[in-house]
């Protein structure tokens, strides 16, 4: 399933507000997933595993590096849980890039995705996605969507995050 978002991440000082700010939101509280991703080494975009309780997926994606709103060029294929056979053929074939574990906070507005995260070693995020997931939603909206939440949220400038999790897991290694 190919989609476009435009999303943020932010790291959180204040998760509570958030979380308060989604419930007056009446926003759908999905629930609370511990995920592993496994990022896989690849010539272009990023490639993922995602295990968890509640999502489990390959994707791969294109997404420049940049604070604020961005676009996201997503490929997904969902996959059962903890599906280590499909995990050992990408390892052996790619090589594995990072490994991120987190535990996620989901919720839902519309067409818009939120996740508060405590990602291991890393601290704590929050992630705006405005999805479509066919193209009848359009660019420009999801980037008024995503700016609304960013607003709402209060997200500063200096909290803005324009790498992917699997990039600051490699930094911090280092």
């Amino acid at each position: 399933m190919q989609r476009i978002n435009i999303e943020i991440k932010a790291r959180c000082n204040h998760p509570e507000e958030i979380r308060d700010l989604l419930e007056k939101q009446q926003a759908e509280f999905i629930g609370t997933d511990p995920q592993v991703d496994t990022y896989f080494n690849v010539p272009d975009g990023r490639l993922k595993l995602r295990e968890g309780r509640i999502e489990n997926a390959l994707i791969h994606y294109f997404r420049n590096n940049q604070a604020g709103p961005k676009r996201s060029d997503i490929l997904l294929y969902k996959t059962q849980p903890r599906s280590s056979e499909l995990k050992d053929v990408l390892t052996a074939a790619l090589g594995v890039l990072a490994v991120v574990s987190k535990r996620r906070q989901i919720y839902f507005i519309e067409n818009v995705k939120f996740h508060l995260d405590e990602v291991e070693g890393l601290g704590n995020f929050v992630e705006i996605e405005a999805i479509d997931r066919d193209g009848s939603i359009g660019e420009e909206k999801l980037q008024r969507q995503c700016q609304y939440y960013l607003d709402l949220f209060k997200i500063t400038n200096d909290n803005l995050v324009e790498v992917s999790y699997s990039d600051l897991a490699m930094e911090k290694k280092s």
